[in-house]
């Protein structure tokens, strides 16, 4: 993460979190993701730049970023159970969950800072919509209400894509940025999304551990090509296997190559979309490569 980014972020904290022992905490958390590349951050920076911008703000802008993305992985871990190591994890649940409201009030206090006599109404509406928009995603996907494919396709673009809709939005919200540009860059958003969440789901199946999505039946993509083409029986006799087994039944099942498949089309369907996108170079073809760059090392072996 950039040190100016960083800087701003626990700047921000240290104006509204005036509590000793809250501030002390948030500051733990956002130490630890600091040494993180800062994807999110760099996500911001770089739409504003390639759309034309170059406002003073644009590393508060993607301070904000970085704040509401850590938010959302707190929130996702607490509801996962899961990276049981990270210190939101380990200090007592209702200090976390304070920490996290702290942060969304800190992310809109700044953001209508940010944005005051820049139709300040209009872009608080459009947050709240994008984050409404992956709440709704998320509901979904803890309930495990996905029952076909197009559910799941839905539920993904809705859960990843609008976060990625949101680091990019956060880029041109001070920007006059035109219909066909906003619409091109949430498709290529939900894409995004896409493929890198079933990259993960498909990790995850393979690791086959004791919190696997396999071991829980969460509907993700390759779990339903597999309860699609075969029983839900199957999905509990591979549960109760050996791992050598299972991964055997798995790999033979076609359901990774599916996957991958599905990936290829978002693939595709990004590629035509960036090609229509009006952006500066080199910006562009950074945005490019952060958004796509390690799928599309895959593609292209896979072409070889």
């Amino acid at each position: 993460m950039k040190q100016e980014v960083l800087d701003n972020i626990y700047s921000f904290v240290d104006q509204y979190v005036y509590e000793e022992q809250l501030n002390t905490l948030i500051r733990a958390y956002i130490d630890n993701k600091s040494h993180e590349r800062g994807f999110w951050s760099d996500l911001t920076i770089t739409v504003h730049a390639m759309l034309g911008g170059a406002s003073p703000d644009i590393y508060r802008l993607a301070a904000i970023t970085e704040l509401i993305i850590l938010a959302s992985d707190i929130i996702d871990d607490l509801q996962d159970q899961d990276h049981l190591d990270k210190p939101w994890m380990t200090e007592p649940q209702a200090y976390t969950l304070n920490a996290v409201v702290a942060m969304l009030v800190v992310f809109f206090g700044q953001l209508s800072q940010l944005l005051e006599g820049k139709n300040q109404a209009e872009a608080l509406h459009v947050t709240s919509r994008i984050l409404m928009r992956s709440l709704n995603g998320q509901q979904k996907d803890l309930s495990n209400s996905v029952q076909t494919v197009d559910d799941y396709l839905v539920m993904v673009q809705e859960k990843s894509g609008s976060l990625i809709r949101l680091a990019c939005y956060l880029g041109y919200v001070t920007l006059d940025c035109n219909e066909e540009t906003v619409n091109k860059l949430n498709d290529l958003a939900d894409c995004t999304g896409l493929i890198h969440q079933i990259e993960n789901d498909m990790k995850d199946l393979l690791g086959l551990d004791v919190k696997s999505d396999l071991v829980s039946k969460k509907r993700t993509l390759p779990l339903l090509y597999l309860i699609l083409t075969d029983s839900e029986l199957m999905i509990d006799e591979l549960i109760t296997m050996g791992k050598a087994e299972a991964l055997k039944i798995i790999q033979d099942s076609g359901c990774v190559e599916y996957g991958k498949i599905v990936q290829s089309v978002c693939f595709t369907k990004a590629e035509e979309i960036f090609g229509g996108l009006q952006a500066q170079s080199p910006w562009k073809e950074e945005y490019w490569e952060m958004m796509m760059g390690s799928f599309q090392l895959t593609v292209q072996a896979i072409e070889t």
